[in-house]
């Protein structure tokens, strides 16, 4: 599949399941070519929120454990699988195993690892295979109850987490409120620089939620096929919002050099002033709105505008005022 055969008109009935919430009624894969026109557009998209958690996982030199197999559940095209594998090498795991409730989208999620990874193993996973490497990517909107404790029980059984979901209010939410009820048998890689409670659950955080912006692709702005995609599917090529969430189950193997206990993290975007930048910050405190003033530090304030760097921080503060501070990955 390319540009050149995309079918507009299958693109236009997926966009409408999806913004219509007819997506979570079940199959809506009709065929191998609907998988196909997704995965280069709507699927890729999704590749690039993926590749920038993927980043901030080497950035911080976190691997799953080596010889798991993956299972991309709900794999959908397979775009969260086959990304996972290109970035940890497709021989540092022992399967591709796929799960979805379209099994065309199983087919078309095997043959795509397949072609990409012609040397990793990808079939369909068979109830009581081990788990491993749990990979979930846009599940929770499209989850009915029953699917919800399916879903919660084979996260239990796996040694790691990796899940990305849209960026909204209510989604991430969600995804706080599974978090806390997995931290009792995970370690928590990321988001979160604390073990405890997630904040966002506190009635005066109701306005919060926990998300952040993946950058797409140099070039996509300029090139013809993305710009009338964008136009086609109403869709922002600039805005990637994600939250995520990434778990290694207690005492799987030798404990990792844990983030400083005083660590923060920016949630969402900075909000640039003319001298001052306001920013929330997570961290074993709590939720915090702060302010960092330029002339604390004139180039990181430059640096928080244009291009900031990974959002974990050490800082000092008075109130609501940070008075010194210094990335963890400049």
């Amino acid at each position: 599949m390319d540009w050149t055969q995309l079918d507009w008109a299958t693109l236009a009935r997926l966009r409408d399941g999806f913004l219509s919430g007819n997506a979570a009624r079940g199959p809506y894969w009709t065929s191998l070519n609907d998988l196909a026109n997704y995965d280069l557009t709507y699927g890729e998209r999704i590749g690039w929120k993926w590749d920038a958690v993927l980043r901030e996982l080497r950035t911080r030199a976190w691997s799953p454990p080596a010889g798991l197999p993956i299972l991309d559940w709900g794999c959908g095209s397979g775009i969260a699988g086959r990304r996972v594998s290109q970035a940890f090498g497709a021989d540092h795991f022992s399967t591709l195993h796929v799960w979805d409730h379209s099994p065309l989208a199983c087919d078309f999620a095997i043959e795509a690892a397949r072609h990409e990874s012609p040397n990793l193993k990808a079939e369909r996973y068979a109830p009581g295979k081990p788990v491993g490497l749990l990979v979930l990517s846009h599940v929770l909107n499209e989850l009915p109850t029953a699917a919800r404790a399916e879903l919660l029980a084979v996260a239990n059984q796996a040694d790691a987490v990796l899940w990305v979901e849209p960026g909204t209010h209510a989604v991430s939410r969600d995804l706080a409120t599974l978090r806390d009820q997995l931290r009792d048998r995970f370690d928590l890689v990321a988001p979160c620089t604390h073990a405890n409670a997630c904040p966002l659950i506190d009635i005066e955080n109701a306005r919060h939620w926990c998300h952040f912006f993946a950058s797409a692709p140099g070039g996509i702005y300029a090139d013809p096929d993305w710009v009338r995609f964008g136009q086609q599917a109403g869709v922002d090529l600039r805005s990637l919002p994600y939250s995520y969430l990434v778990l290694e189950k207690k005492a799987l193997r030798p404990a990792a050099t844990p983030l400083p206990t005083d660590t923060s993290r920016i949630i969402g975007r900075p909000r640039v002033h003319k001298a001052h930048i306001d920013l929330l910050a997570c961290d074993n405190t709590g939720l915090n709105d702060l302010k960092l003033f330029k002339r604390t530090d004139p180039a990181l304030y430059k640096q928080l505008d244009r291009k900031p760097p990974l959002p974990l921080y050490h800082w000092q503060r008075e109130g609501e005022k940070i008075t010194a501070i210094k990335p963890l990955f400049p």
